[in-house]
């Protein structure tokens, strides 16, 4: 048996993680190219022309936001392993036990097949 609760954040925090990767990642990658290709960085926008700025500002942000996206991924990764382990085995009280060796039940005293 497992935790489902613990199975079920796992899953949508990895979900979550991928999706924000795939949907805002691509304008996140372009810092990179901008300064090995061409040593500047632009911001661009949607009403005016591009500014020229610190390509040390655009490798930042791009650095927070893989840091968010790993962190995502991690805490599911996390969420799935604690899940799948679970801990119901070690709550079980010895007088609940069943199975071989620990016949204690009324029914099983005493009958055989």
């Amino acid at each position: 048996m497992s935790d489902m609760r613990f199975i079920l954040i796992g899953v949508g925090l990895t979900f979550v993680g991928f999706l924000v990767l795939g949907v805002m990642g691509g304008q996140y990658q372009a810092a990179t190219f901008e300064e090995n290709e061409f040593g500047t960085c632009y911001e661009y926008f949607e009403d005016r022309p591009p500014q020229q700025i610190n390509c040390s500002f655009k490798v930042m942000d791009q650095s927070l936001f893989f840091a968010l996206v790993i962190g995502l991924l991690a805490a599911g990764a996390i969420g799935l392993v604690k899940g799948v382990r679970g801990d119901w085995d070690s709550k079980v009280k010895p007088e609940d036990m069943v199975g071989p060796g620990n016949s204690q039940s009324e029914d099983s005293e005493g009958k055989q097949d």
